[in-house]
């Protein structure tokens, strides 16, 4: 049964930066995304996108700006905001040491989830990823595309408002990317959970994203449905659309701001030895 959508804003952008010393990796943003939306973030290489997904979930402190995530503030209440969402890293974050009910049971205790609920809930979830007669098998070996369902699993047992996913299909095959939209699909129509995501398949953004934001060079450049996109740049694809808002140049590998901050670190580090 669906849950009735209040489709009122659950993360609420506004003025957002993020500076690392002089370089500039997200340059006054604003944006919102309602609840039960999909919603899709696109950029090109070293955009901003990681970094701005760092600062919605906690990872970073902005350098000015607010962000607001199903009421709470992710400077001021950390806590709350950490409990209202589920995360899915393009980085594999699985121990590949345990298995897949080990690393369930790991995450439902991490999030407090109660002991009356706790084995139901991880049942659900593993059959929901079609995962349950693979349970007590060591996740290390796992094929990359369950290993990423088992990810999706993880991030939605303690029922998120909001789910992010980074890249999540990034080296899948086409039939498991399907599979994996379409578990995500479903529990975003039978919970009213708001999905955020990044992607590099254009296809994949036009086909799920109900709407969609182009970052590039810290700044949002444009923001609507995909038809509206292609409607404003005279493009027949979204592909096409993003190339035109972002420029068909091949954008280098540009280190983000953290590991830019890494690299200051080891070179002082090395110094002071």
């Amino acid at each position: 049964m669906s849950y009735n959508i209040d489709h009122g804003n659950v993360i609420t952008v506004s003025n957002l930066v993020k500076k690392f010393g002089d370089f500039t990796a997200v340059d006054n943003i604003s944006f919102e995304v309602k609840k039960g939306e999909i919603f899709a973030f696109l950029g090109p290489n070293g955009a901003g996108k990681s970094t701005t997904i760092k600062m919605l979930t906690t990872l970073l402190h902005p350098t000015q700006g607010t962000v607001t995530l199903n009421g709470h503030d992710t400077t001021s209440d950390k806590n709350g905001v950490r409990k209202s969402i589920g995360i899915v890293f393009q980085d594999p974050s699985l121990d590949d040491d345990l298995t897949a009910m080990e690393n369930m049971e790991f995450h439902a205790t991490c999030y407090k989830i109660p002991h009356n609920t706790r084995k139901s809930r991880i049942e659900e979830m593993l059959r929901f990823v079609e995962l349950w007669d693979k349970r007590d098998e060591l996740v290390k070996t796992f094929s990359g595309g369950m290993k990423r369902r088992l990810e999706i699993a993880r991030g939605l047992l303690h029922h998120p408002a909001i789910l992010f996913l980074d890249e999540p299909t990034l080296g899948l095959d086409p039939q498991t990317r399907n599979h994996m939209w379409s578990y995500v699909k479903d529990i975003n129509e039978k919970e009213g959970m708001t999905v955020f995501f990044t992607t590099h398949y254009m296809e994949e953004a036009d086909r799920v994203a109900e709407r969609i934001a182009v970052i590039d060079h810290g700044k949002i450049i444009a923001t609507g449905i995909s038809s509206e996109l292609k409607a404003k740049t005279g493009a027949e694809s979204l592909e096409d659309a993003f190339l035109t808002l972002t420029g068909h140049k091949i954008r280098e590998e540009e280190a983000s701001g953290v590991d830019r901050m890494r690299m200051m670190g080891r070179v002082w580090g090395g110094r002071r030895r």
